[in-house]
């Protein structure tokens, strides 16, 4: 091992059924270092962390450790843990019940027969010597999130840990609860302690880190010292896009001309949700596609989901055709025109147990009111129509969607809105996971609707997607608006630029 290194994985691979989630990945921590983990969705970050923690076996490859002159075996999170690495994932997984110190020494089986008293003295020492501001006997839920994340870092680094894992810490924290969490991790930093530290947000990783790994499709893009990087550079790396390789997509949108062509539709001014978002201003016009772009975890979702009355609006006015109206919850939206296929269609949209004609006629019902139930002949009616419409493959109305293809899945949520003759569409992420044929079939499919007059929001983690489907973009970057580009700006560079902030100095 180098001699500044606290852990050296070399040569790391994990297969799973059908899919190589890690081939081939090398990854270095030094001692007093925090080191961001980057990478899209499915770059293979939690897949490395997990095979350091010992959730999952690896394949082949060798983890050393400082002060091990052979390779560690980790098979189990206790392995991790007794060999000096704790992890503090995004979800707090303490008990709030419980007090402050009993939560940091709870499952230490060597502290059997320790004292009350001399288990909240130990507790406080900690907490004191790390400057968390929370007492060794309350309860921890009358802490804040962002407290109780300290806790848990607390309870990590009194078990000696050489190596600590931060996950997504910040991605529920406010400014200053952020702030508090980067002086406790620059104090762990002087103490000699390795932090990895995964997160989508890159003001925060340009803030805090010293070095960053990027990872993408499961193998290693680099490692690169940060000012080494330039966050253009970075988004490149991330998105597998370099600056000098892009082609404009010709926009294949044939504009809607009819009546009220050009009008906004839907306005919202300073809207504002409890999932974490600035509030943002954003419009749509009768027959437009738009779009918001950002990398994962920038706020994409949370805004459509705002707009929707998917999450609680704190603030903010939404206007449709000029007049203020109130959208608190889904059902508002949906009586106001406005139709939402979620993010994740398996945790938000089908329900498995139900038929594809069940699950094709949901909203329309919910719409119509459950006391005044579609006849069994308009429900086929309405299924047949839109399996036909869509090409979904499927044996009958009455197969049960769980046994579809997942295209065939995302389809029918498709259907179940389109049902509802929707005036604005919104479509967060239609396309992931379904094969290419089916996701030009809903891609054409968006461009005819724009075409006849509906509005439509078109989310993908795809850049060429929405380069092909939008004729205006709104741009994300941790959770807040940083800019508009319309179509004499929709290009590849354009957007990473605007995503990384427009520098070009990597400060």
């Amino acid at each position: 091992m180098k001699e500044k290194s606290v852990l050296e994985m070399r040569g790391i691979c994990k297969s799973f059924p059908g899919v190589r989630a890690l081939s081939d990945v090398d990854f270095t921590l030094c001692e007093g270092e925090i080191h961001a983990l980057m990478g899209e969705n499915g770059a293979g970050k939690s897949t490395l962390i997990k095979v350091l923690t010992g959730v999952y076996e690896k394949d082949e490859g060798e983890i050393f450790l400082k002060g091990m002159d052979k390779a560690a075996v980790i098979r189990s999170p206790q392995d991790a843990q007794a060999l000096g690495i704790s992890t503090v994932y995004q979800e707090i997984t303490l008990c709030p019940n419980l007090s402050v110190a009993e939560n940091m020494y709870i499952g230490r089986g060597e502290r059997k027969g320790v004292s009350w008293k001399k288990m909240n003295e130990d507790a406080e020492s900690i907490l004191q010597k790390l400057d968390i501001p929370a007492k060794a006997n309350r309860q921890l839920s009358n802490y804040s999130i962002a407290i109780q994340q300290m806790v848990a870092i607390a309870r990590a680094v009194d078990m000696e840990c050489k190596v600590l894992i931060l996950d997504e810490p910040t991605s529920s924290l406010d400014e200053q609860e952020v702030e508090k969490l980067f002086g406790l991790m620059r104090d762990l930093k002087s103490k000699g302690v390795g932090i990895i530290f995964v997160t989508h947000f890159l003001d925060q990783v340009y803030e805090v880190c010293d070095k960053i790994t990027v990872l993408r499709d499961g193998k290693l893009v680099g490692e690169y010292e940060i000012q080494d990087l330039p966050r253009v550079q970075l988004v490149s790396k991330m998105l597998g896009k370099e600056l000098d390789d892009m082609s404009d997509i010709k926009n294949e949108n044939v504009a809607y001309e009819g009546p009220g062509a050009g009008e906004k539709v839907f306005e919202a001014e300073g809207l504002q949700s409890n999932a974490g978002i600035k509030p943002f201003d954003f419009y749509i016009k009768k027959g437009e596609v738009n779009g918001f772009t950002g990398l994962l975890g920038s706020g994409r979702s949370e805004c459509v989901r705002a707009i929707f009355g998917a999450d609680r609006v704190i603030g903010g006015t939404v206007k449709k055709n000029g007049k203020t109206i109130k959208i608190k919850k889904p059902i508002d939206a949906m009586k106001q025109g406005i139709a939402y296929l979620p993010e994740d269609r398996k945790v938000d949209g089908i329900i498995g147990d139900l038929s594809v004609r069940e699950n094709i006629i949901l909203a329309a019902q919910v719409l119509k009111g459950f006391f005044r139930p579609f006849s069994k002949a308009e429900q086929y009616k309405f299924a047949d129509e839109y399996i036909k419409l869509l090409e979904i493959k499927t044996a009958s109305a009455d197969t049960p969607i769980k046994s579809l293809s997942g295209g065939n899945q995302q389809k029918v949520i498709l259907a179940r809105w389109l049902l509802t003759h929707p005036e604005y569409l919104i479509l967060d992420e239609p396309t992931r996971g379904i094969d290419v044929g089916t996701k030009i079939e809903i891609q054409k499919l968006v461009l005819k609707l724009a075409s006849e007059g509906m509005s439509v929001t078109f989310i993908s983690s795809e850049t060429d997607e929405m380069l092909r489907t939008c004729s205006r973009l709104v741009v994300m970057r941790d959770r807040r608006v940083v800019g508009e580009l319309n179509e004499g700006d929709l290009t590849q560079n354009k957007i990473m630029s605007t995503i990384a902030g427009g520098d070009n100095d990597g400060e």
